[in-house]
């Protein structure tokens, strides 16, 4: 599919789920159904190679070595499913929620205080409770949450127009509040090894199609967006020993921390925190301003590629901002031993 095709298709999803519509599909029922069959025989495999629901637990405090007397710690909350939640590895500072605080306490030198309520298994619909945990504390909200979600709402046939109607309110609900948020859109089904051939292309093209609709979604919402598609794509699929787990369908350590270092920056920029000359477009990186949906299009096909809102309106709707940050390092700052272990309040 062109990247003008997908960005007609995720315009289409994205006003259905705007407008309360829910007839736009991604593919054919029947199609989608033989999906489902094949992510059901992946998750059973899964449990065949021993893969258990454990997630490490990695909440409290990170980058303590940072305090000073005036500075309050950042606030940073990770909501979604499995994916957000670090299923697959063994210890919580591999989980890809120690590793954004860890990476953005050294780059702001600042504690950062984290909370993760994101659910292995979960899909869109369930960011309502999700949001409704992270506000319902008498504190402040947090200063940035990061959303990972979509790839149960495809196996699970949720309609995408659904799905994004879900995602896009649990942004406007944030951002109400005064967070910051990054969404890390829907990743590649096709590189999951357990899902054969000649339904890989399909899973790809799917999951291409809802992870362009929710930037769309997202950044009409005031959100930012980074495209996780390709990350479990290419280099996934080159290095399957190292960037996926036990269970062949989660990632590894090596993987959370691929998917982390892509995030980051965008994290970093949503709080001002990135240099200011990497704000502006580099056109020798390709990057500049555009309809949202054909920036939603293009992101989708290439992984690390975030999309903000830039103009409020155009010819053809509103625009965004399209970024090809580069990749940096994952600064190591491990969680303080003082800290305690009990979740934020946020």
């Amino acid at each position: 599919m062109t990247s003008m095709s997908r960005a007609r298709v995720a315009r289409r999803i994205a006003a259905g789920a705007a407008y309360g519509g829910g007839g736009v599909g991604l593919a054919g029922a029947a199609v989608v159904g033989l999906l489902l069959a094949e992510a059901t025989m992946a998750r059973r495999q899964v449990l065949a190679n021993g893969s258990s629901p454990y997630v490490p637990r990695a909440d409290g405090l990170y980058g303590g070595g940072y305090a000073t007397p005036a500075g309050e710690p950042l606030r940073l909350t990770l909501l979604g499913d499995s994916t957000a939640a670090g299923q697959g590895v063994r210890r919580a500072g591999q989980t890809p929620g120690a590793l954004l605080a860890s990476g953005l306490a050294a780059v702001a030198e600042r504690p950062v205080i984290l909370r993760n309520v994101a659910v292995p298994g979960a899909m869109s619909d369930d960011l309502d409770r999700q949001v409704a945990l992270v506000l319902s504390g008498p504190g402040p909200a947090p200063d940035v949450c990061v959303i990972m979600v979509g790839a149960n709402d495809v196996t699970n046939r949720m309609p995408p127009t659904r799905s994004v109607r879900h995602l896009a309110r649990a942004v406007r609900r944030l951002r109400t509040a005064g967070a910051e948020v990054v969404v890390g859109t829907c990743p590649d089904l096709g590189t999951i090894e357990p899902v054969q051939q000649p339904l890989r292309w399909l899973a790809r093209r799917v999951s291409r199609q809802l992870a362009a609709a929710q930037t769309i979604g997202v950044v009409e919402q005031g959100g930012r967006t980074v495209s996780l598609g390709d990350l479990l794509g290419p280099e996934f699929a080159a290095n399957p020993r190292e960037l996926f787990g036990p269970d062949s369908y989660h990632p590894s350590a090596e993987g959370y921390a691929t998917a982390s270092m892509a995030v980051l920056p965008t994290v970093c920029a949503a709080l001002g925190l990135w240099p200011a000359e990497e704000e502006r477009p580099d056109i020798s990186r390709r990057e500049g301003f555009l309809p949202v949906a054909r920036a939603a299009a293009e992101a989708a096909a290439e992984a690390g590629t975030e999309v903000a809102a830039a103009m409020p309106t155009g010819p053809r709707g509103p625009w965004a901002l399209l970024k090809r940050r580069r990749r940096r390092r994952m600064p190591e700052v491990e969680p303080d031993p003082h800290s305690p272990e009990a979740p934020t309040r946020a």
